[in-house]
């Protein structure tokens, strides 16, 4: 539970989710939209709920007055959600960083998408929000490949670590 630890998880979090945009900007509209079988029914369902969940990690850590989820109103284009996944990617990234470690052990309310609230210490709602996004960016790749899109590379933190931190 190290400072260290945790922002190479989100520098390895920031690099998966820019090479999943990436993708994401490829895809036709046909295949963004198209009716899949996975937790959610479509490439572009994934990608929201993705982007949504960084998002209200952050509003929830920094106490915003009303964070909302985006995937309860957002109909906006394919690069618009690019753009606030980015923004909450790298917010991710930069909010760890200068987070401090004594503050790790604080507690984080936050409000479920359905209703009701809960809390934990910062450092078990950071690692939530990393495992939730890889666990829903290989729900992507699948989808993607279900879609017709072929023109994917590993995501894997090995990978990451290779490529970029012991090279």
């Amino acid at each position: 539970m190290t400072k260290q630890y945790f922002t190479a998880l989100a520098a390895y979090n920031s690099w998966a989710n820019d090479k999943a945009m990436a993708w994401l900007s490829q895809v036709s509209d046909e295949q963004w939209e198209q009716t899949l079988i996975s937790s959610f029914g479509s490439v572009r369902q994934t990608a929201v709920h993705i982007a949504s969940a960084e998002k209200i990690w952050i509003d929830f850590w920094i106490k915003a007055p009303a964070p909302t989820y985006l995937t309860s109103h957002f109909e906006g284009p394919k690069n618009e959600l690019i753009d606030i996944w980015k923004t909450a990617s790298a917010g991710m990234h930069n909010f760890i960083k200068n987070w401090p470690e004594e503050n790790y052990t604080d507690a984080v309310t936050f409000v479920y998408p359905r209703g009701g609230s809960g809390q934990l210490p910062y450092w078990q709602t950071f690692a939530h929000s990393i495992n939730h996004s890889t666990y829903h960016r290989g729900q992507l790749v699948t989808l993607l490949r279900q879609a017709g899109f072929d023109k994917l590379s590993s995501l894997d933190q090995a990978t990451y670590y290779l490529t970029h931190v012991n090279s």
